[in-house]
């Protein structure tokens, strides 16, 4: 059961212990994106320390990736299956122990290690806390509310992430691995009161242990695959080899889940046509802003010579943008709904990448970057929220973990693949003398295909619209009476 005092009361006002629940579950959620940027500042004071190659730094941030974005989908149906809160605080204790060791062990390996745990525990805390706000709070504006909270600390946090890496890695870098750790373990505290109780599904058709071991088993292999193409080669044959696996394996999968009474994924849910845009749309989303924030940063420290924390400062305004928007974007999305919010962000995103190519290399920080920064932070505070109501909307509450962990699935294989696909343009057009032009042409190719990649998400977004004014028009002719036509039925109708 879960406690009255864990709903919003009948006048829609929230209770004190309704904001601690979305408190614990956006610091959670804030943990997670703030790992994902933190360690990137830190890599070379780390390999210096270490005496790690540059292959085994990657590692550090690719472990990571690999735990998050392999086990989302067994992370979401298993907080339906075995409740909730269970698994979000015993996921959150997880974290917060590889977060400490992950600041003071003194081996490559080790580190690796505990970031992929840390990764892991996160793919169980992501959707597990997502369907606990989803199945708490009622669809409609009371939810597009606390979604509109929910993610902007998972944005903040992402942005917040590369300040504080910044400041840390100037005292150590032991620093950016251990800060989470007493964060966690202050929200598992607090989680143990405040979140609602929430009991196992108990009509469920059995354990799907195949489709489970087919599904993480695909999703690990096709991260990985993705992670190391870059480096071993597109056309190599281990990564064919690993494509061709990947498919055999998602082939498997699907008709295991076909076949399945009780499936790790319910495939009718992507008959929808909101959810299937939901899904790419998050794929297009995140792995755009991933490519643009790593050729940025790249061009930002490379070629200009800022500071890590210069660099950090310069995304600050997105970020701020991001986290001011927070209480208006619930009812911003009450207003005119989700697919609207995400075609206006998917345009401001294209707009603010299209501004960003004609950097050069003594740029003017408020003529040439700021502009994008604002325009990209603008976009974010649109398409993430949004994203996310309409991926839950309509969905019913044993099924919200599942579609939850299937929409983190999309953020973080999306972010995967469109990153690698962005550092096999740039090193393709390498060029043989790198002067710094020469270094910035090259990277050219890199922001026009995250601006393409933003224009896919806009386009696919824009057939829902499309979409939704055909149903308007054909639920007024089917509205109409075929036997007896008034006045008002000649009036013509305006959408």
């Amino acid at each position: 059961m879960t406690s009255p005092l864990s709903h919003p009361t009948a006048d829609g006002r929230w209770t004190p212990r309704l904001w601690g629940t979305l408190l614990v579950l956006c610091a959670a959620m804030f943990l997670d994106a703030l790992d994902v940027s933190m360690v990137g500042v830190a890599l070379p004071s780390i390999g210096a320390d270490l005496d790690l190659s540059t292959s085994t730094l990657q590692w550090i941030v690719s472990g990571y990736i690999l735990g998050y974005g392999g086990l989302l989908l067994l992370g979401g149906r298993t907080a339906d299956l075995l409740g909730r809160r269970q698994v979000f605080l015993v996921a959150l204790g997880v974290f917060a122990l590889a977060s400490l060791l992950g600041g003071l062990v003194d081996s490559g390996p080790l580190l690796i290690a505990s970031r992929f745990i840390k990764g892991l525990s996160a793919a169980f805390t992501a959707p597990a806390g997502l369907s606990i706000i989803t199945t708490t709070f009622p669809e409609g504006p009371l939810r597009n509310r606390a979604l509109a909270i929910y993610t902007t600390c998972a944005a903040t946090g992402f942005s917040m992430g590369l300040v504080l890496s910044g400041l840390l890695t100037e005292a150590s870098w032991r620093l950016t691995m251990l800060l989470p750790a007493p964060i966690a373990l202050i929200a598992l505290v607090a989680g143990l009161k405040l979140l609602p109780r929430s009991t196992r599904e108990k009509n469920h058709n059995g354990y799907d242990i195949p489709g489970a071991v087919l599904g993480t088993a695909s999703m690990l292999l096709l991260v990985f695959t993705v992670v190391q193409a870059p480096e071993v080669g597109w056309a190599s044959a281990r990564t064919l080899l690993s494509f061709l696996a990947v498919a055999v394996l998602l082939t498997a999968f699907v008709r295991v889940e076909r076949r399945s009474a009780g499936p790790l994924i319910r495939l009718g849910v992507l008959r929808s046509g909101n959810q299937v845009r939901a899904q790419l749309g998050a794929l297009a989303f995140f792995g755009s802003y991933v490519g643009f924030q790593f050729l940025t940063t790249l061009y930002m420290q490379s070629l200009l010579g800022w500071s890590a924390l210069h660099t950090a400062l310069a995304f600050l305004p997105a970020g701020a943008l991001v986290a001011l928007s927070s209480t208006m974007v619930g009812p911003i999305v009450d207003r005119f709904g989700t697919q609207r919010l995400i075609a206006v962000g998917f345009a401001l995103m294209v707009l603010g990448y299209a501004l960003f190519l004609r950097v050069d290399l003594d740029p003017v920080y408020a003529a040439a970057v700021l502009p994008s920064m604002l325009l990209i932070g603008a976009a974010c505070a649109l398409v993430f929220p949004s994203l996310n109501i309409q991926a839950t909307n309509g969905v019913e509450d044993h099924e919200q973990g599942m579609v939850s962990g299937l929409l983190n699935t999309s953020v973080q294989v999306g972010g995967a693949i469109f990153l690698a696909v962005v550092t096999a343009v740039v090193t393709a057009g390498a060029p043989d003398r790198p002067t710094p032009q020469a270094v910035l042409d090259s990277y050219r190719p890199g922001f026009m295909v995250v601006a393409g990649v933003a224009v896919a998400g806009l386009l696919i977004t824009l057939t829902g619209l499309r979409g939704k004014r055909r149903a308007q028009q054909q639920s007024v002719v089917v509205a109409k009476s075929p036997v007896r036509e008034t006045e008002q039925d000649r009036v013509p109708v305006r959408d």
